[in-house]
C-alpha cells in the first residue's frame, strides 16, 4: 500500500504458469540491466509498488510480481500467520514459485535484487534465505519475516556466513505488523544480514518520500552498476 498511483501505460503478461507481471521498461531494453523485484503487500496486486518507480535508480528494470492467490481486492501470497490456514509449506510454496520465476530470467541480467513490502517483505527475506548467494541486496518496507520452523528451505546458517544488504525501514506506530513479529524480525536481520534499519516516524503502515530517498541511497550503494546520481524531481 503506498500513496502513489502506478504509472500511465504499463502492461502485464503472463505466460503459462508464470505469475503476472508489470515492467517498468520494454523488453528489447532489459538486457544487461540490474533486475528489481517488487512484491506487493496482502490483498494488493502488481500495480500497487509501480508508483515508486520516479524514486528509483535509472538504471533498473523493476518486475513488480502479483501475488498467486486472490483474496479480497487483491491477491495474496500465503494465508496470514495468525490465520488457521497458515502453514510454513504454504510460505515455501508460494517462495518457490517466484523463485522459479527469476531463475528463467535472471540471466539476461546483471544482478536481481528484492523488494517487498508488508507480506511482500517475508517473501523476499523468504527468497534471500532460500538462495542466499543469488541476490545482490534486499529492501524490506513495514514488514517481517517467518520463522523457519525448522524447515530446511531456509538456508540460514549459509546466509550468516555471507551476509547480504539489507535495507529494513518501518514506523515504531506501525498497527499492522504486531510486535512479537517485529521483535523477531529484528533480531534475524541483526543475525543474519548486513541490517540497515531506518525509522520513520507518522508513515504508519505505509511507504513515505523520505523513507523511497534512503531506499534509493542503499540501492546505489549495494547494486554493482549503479550510478550515485541524485533524484532529480
Amino acid at each position: 500500500m503506498t500513496n502513489f498511483s502506478a504509472p500511465v501505460g504499463s502492461s502485464t503478461s503472463a505466460s503459462g504458469t508464470a505469475p503476472v507481471v508489470v515492467w517498468s521498461n520494454t523488453e528489447e531494453k532489459r538486457s544487461g540491466t540490474p533486475l528489481l523485484v517488487l512484491l506487493h503487500g496482502h490483498m494488493a496486486n502488481e500495480e500497487d509498488l509501480m508508483g515508486i518507480l520516479d524514486f528509483l535508480p535509472d538504471e533498473f528494470t523493476v518486475a513488480s510480481v502479483r501475488a498467486p492467490v486472490a483474496q479480497g481486492p487483491g491477491f495474496t501470497w500465503f494465508p496470514l500467520m495468525q490465520d488457521a490456514a497458515y502453514s510454513i509449506d504454504k510460505v515455501t510454496s508460494a517462495v518457490q514459485e517466484i523463485i522459479d520465476w527469476v531463475d528463467s530470467i535472471k540471466d539476461g541480467h546483471s544482478s536481481v535484487t528484492l523488494l517487498g513490502f508488508s507480506m511482500g517483505m517475508a517473501v523476499a527475506s523468504s527468497m534471500l534465505r532460500a538462495r542466499p548467494n543469488d541476490y545482490a541486496a534486499v529492501v524490506g518496507l513495514s514488514g517481517f519475516v517467518v520463522p523457519a520452523e525448522g524447515n530446511e528451505f531456509f538456508r540460514d546458517e549459509e546466509l550468516e556466513k555471507n551476509r547480504v544488504p539489507f535495507f529494513w525501514g518501518r514506523d515504531q506506530e506501525d498497527p499492522v505488523i504486531s510486535a512479537d513479529r517485529i521483535e523477531f524480525t529484528h533480531a534475524w536481520l541483526n543475525r543474519h544480514t548486513k541490517l540497515t534499519k531506518v525509522l520513520y516516524a507518522g508513515m504508519y503502515h505505509s511507504i513515505n518520500a523520505q523513507e523511497l530517498g534512503h531506499v534509493r541511497e542503499f540501492l546505489q550503494i549495494c547494486v554493482p552498476g549503479v550510478s550515485r546520481t541524485p533524484l532529480s524531481r
